[in-house]
């Protein structure tokens, strides 16, 4: 009898397993990427009505299978009394035309990437942006890996606005579990974290932990992060995100 349930529950698994790869190889096959939204979200503000300096970090699933894992990140920035907005981030593609990685143009900066919805990471206004803005555009020239792409473990988008945020920690960025890369120092062991602010140990982003008073307290294992934040309470799980634990009454 226990060897019928084994045999059921194995074919459940194995149902299950055949479903995904089914449905993520026609995910694949039927929405192309030059069918895909690339519209705005409305999350930013109208440049036109807003004089004031504005810097935003955005994030959204992968396109593809590798959006069920990972986000890829970028930064929108806008100078004081600017018409237009300028985005800064990496992409993957460049590498296999032999360009650089890194990409700094004018553009919408809250488009969907490539069907997926983004939302807001990071978000400064106002008085003393504009000086924050000329740091970003200096680290963003800086990143060493301009000329190399690898989705996992690193170095890639993730790494990049990893890499810009550690040298502006005004932004107290706290980059999601699910950005994969971010945990990637190349040859350095000991970094600050994303956020720039607190510690963290990093072998090539496959292992590492890492404290802030930001992030609070993360491992990475494989390049997948598992943590605890204490303000408020919640959880960080690899494929789900940074699960906000103070929503629910556990009495």
């Amino acid at each position: 009898m226990n060897n019928r349930n084994h045999l059921r529950n194995l074919k459940v698994v194995v149902l299950l397993l055949v479903s995904f790869v089914f449905t993520t190889v026609a995910y694949e096959v039927h929405a192309k990427w030059w069918t895909t939204s690339r519209d705005s979200a409305g999350l930013a503000p109208d440049p036109a009505v807003t004089p004031e300096a504005i810097i935003q970090v955005y994030g959204a699933r992968a396109y593809g299978w590798r959006g069920y894992f990972g986000i890829h990140t970028w930064f929108a920035v806008k100078p004081s009394d600017a018409d237009t907005y300028t985005i800064y981030e990496v992409i993957g593609w460049r590498q296999r035309r032999r360009l650089s990685v890194l990409a700094v143009y004018d553009n919408v900066p809250d488009r969907r990437w490539y069907g997926s919805m983004p939302v807001v990471l990071a978000e400064k206004k106002g008085a003393g942006v504009d000086e924050l803005i000329q740091r970003i555009d200096q680290v963003a020239y800086e990143y060493p890996y301009a000329r190399r792409y690898t989705v996992w473990p690193g170095p890639n988008s993730n790494t990049f606005t990893a890499w810009v945020s550690r040298a502006v920690p005004e932004l107290a960025l706290d980059l999601p579990p699910t950005a994969i890369g971010k945990d990637y120092l190349g040859y350095r062991f000991i970094s600050l974290p994303p956020s720039g602010t607190g510690l963290q140990f990093s072998v090539f982003g496959l292992f590492g932990v890492l404290v802030s008073s930001v992030e609070g307290l993360e491992l990475n294992l494989l390049g997948l992060t598992f943590g605890v934040t204490r303000d408020p309470w919640g959880v960080k799980l690899p494929l789900v995100g940074h699960v906000d634990m103070s929503l629910y009454n556990f009495k």
